[in-house]
């Protein structure tokens, strides 16, 4: 039987830089790519797979979020506020712990939007591969040619097992997409104050509990104005 998952976090603190100057002032998540704001891309996707609640954490410009999302009624939000103190993915996660039970969560960024294949859902991706007895983190991988808006050199490769590790060469075949699925009991292993995720994927990895699963449609890297014009064309093309 799947996973069923009922709480998800959204990273939607970033100070979305290299979006400028779209970003001078409204915050990156708010950004609209084909009539519908990057994190209702998110928030949308959870709700549909009977998540419950979202934590958001806001930082930049988090009034323009919190009054954005006090119209959503699916799924129920509750903010994490990081206005004094911007904390990174990780310290981000760390900071809204206590808002999470001790059952595995989603967690993700805004700045990409997933479109499935066919007969492929991504979030069910995830939770039908989870498996608590082995996994502390499952990541949502896909691979560099099924993607848009991306310039890097990809991030991880697979041993073999279903376990991933970060490159090690100066190219990888599969990109994180920024959805994943994490146990709060690896997030309790981060410090306190701000970090990267990283830290926290070097963690399950040392311990062999880093996971990753293939997404076999798009991912559209929304990260500057020329990745949000190429997802806004793509989006228009296919009505979705």
């Amino acid at each position: 039987m799947r996973n069923q998952i009922d709480t998800a976090m959204v990273l939607a603190a970033g100070l979305g830089t290299r979006m400028r100057p779209l970003t001078d002032e409204m915050p990156k998540p708010l950004i609209p790519v084909a009539g519908k704001a990057l994190i209702d891309y998110a928030l949308d996707r959870f709700a549909t797979a009977g998540v419950k609640k979202a934590v958001v954490n806001v930082h930049y410009r988090a009034d323009q979020i919190e009054h954005h999302l006090s119209e959503r009624r699916s799924p129920e939000i509750t903010i994490s506020d990081e206005r004094e103190e911007l904390l990174e993915t990780g310290g981000g996660l760390k900071k809204a712990r206590r808002l999470f039970a001790e059952t595995p969560i989603f967690c993700t960024n805004t700045d990409a939007i997933l479109v499935d294949a066919p007969n492929e859902e991504a979030c069910a991706t995830l939770t039908s591969a989870w498996n608590t007895e082995t996994m502390d983190a499952l990541l949502l991988l896909v691979p560099i040619a099924n993607t848009t808006g991306y310039d890097g050199n990809g991030d991880f490769d697979e041993t073999g097992d279903g376990r991933i590790e970060l490159r090690r060469q100066e190219t990888a075949p599969l990109v994180f997409t920024g959805l994943q699925l994490i146990s709060p009991t690896l997030i309790d292993s981060g410090p306190d104050g701000a970090f990267s995720t990283k830290l926290l994927w070097d963690i399950a990895a040392a311990r062999g509990r880093l996971f990753g699963a293939t997404h076999k449609g798009r991912w559209m890297h929304v990260g500057d104005p020329a990745g949000l014009a190429t997802a806004t064309s793509l989006l228009g093309e296919t009505g979705r």
